[in-house]
């Protein structure tokens, strides 16, 4: 019987190590996304099926491209996308600026992994349910004006003048690369709760959000959503992602999705 045992547990013992590792706050070589089973993604690597625009006159502003370049003598406020469809996102630069884009993807409680660039002075953000915001602002090597224009922070409430709450949350540490750079978040993300007659009882909470694998956010609750979210109730479930676009040039690869253990 011990024998059945002992080799159960060495069956089972890979898993645990990967389990602990993954969630130390250190460096383990590629993301969780390659190592573990479960994770969907949202960039097919071909078009931009599976989102939506935010604002439909501003559609096609994005585009599925195979190289993303930041040209520093060019134009270094701009990102420039090679002609051939692949697995990165990219706003255009388009009179009267892009639009953001949604996933037609839902989820509720979930463990999401994103990586992001930007060019110089650009500014975006990853709106997770569409409504709570992680800020991506140039801020590497600088002291903004304001402490959300750091990325990482959790922005500002929309009512927060209402609820007597300003809700910005900022880093625990400054991780962020310099523009150019791709960056990654992993987020594990717990939506909120309701009763049988849809009122509230707990808040959306962000369990852990790392920055290139540091940590910078530990069980911070979400009274309500951020400046700038898409108008929708708060709920049980939601679009897993709004990814903001109408604030300068910005590229997403990687971005995938596994509901929350």
């Amino acid at each position: 019987m011990k024998y059945y045992i002992s080799i159960i547990c060495l069956l089972f013992l890979p898993a645990f190590i990967y389990a602990q590792s993954v969630l130390d706050n250190q460096h383990h070589g590629d993301p969780s996304f390659l190592l573990e089973d479960g994770w969907k993604p949202l960039i097919n690597g071909k078009n931009m099926k599976g989102w939506k625009y935010q604002d439909e006159k501003k559609a096609n502003t994005w585009t599925a491209t195979k190289a993303v370049y930041w040209d520093q003598k060019e134009n270094p406020k701009l990102l420039v996308a090679k002609s051939a469809s692949g697995d990165r996102i990219v706003n255009l630069p388009r009179e009267g600026g892009a639009a953001n884009i949604i996933s037609t993807e839902t989820a509720g409680d979930m463990e999401l992994y994103v990586e992001f660039m930007i060019p110089q002075g650009s500014n975006s953000g990853v709106y997770v349910h569409g409504l709570y915001e992680l800020q991506i602002w140039d801020s590497y090597g600088k002291e903004p004006r304001l402490q959300t224009d750091k990325t990482g922070a959790l922005y500002h409430y929309i009512d927060r003048k209402t609820i007597g709450i300003d809700g910005q949350v900022i880093p625990l540490v400054r991780a962020e690369r310099p523009h150019g750079q791709w960056n990654a978040y992993h987020i594990w993300f717990r939506a909120p709760r309701f009763d049988a007659s849809g009122k509230k009882i707990e808040n959306a909470k962000f369990i852990k959000v790392l920055l290139n694998g540091e940590l910078i956010h530990e069980n911070q609750e979400r009274i309500g959503a951020t400046t700038a979210a898409l108008e929708i109730p708060e709920a049980a479930k939601n679009p897993v992602v709004m990814l903001q676009g109408d604030h300068g040039s910005v590229a997403f690869r990687n971005i995938y999705v596994k509901p929350l253990k």
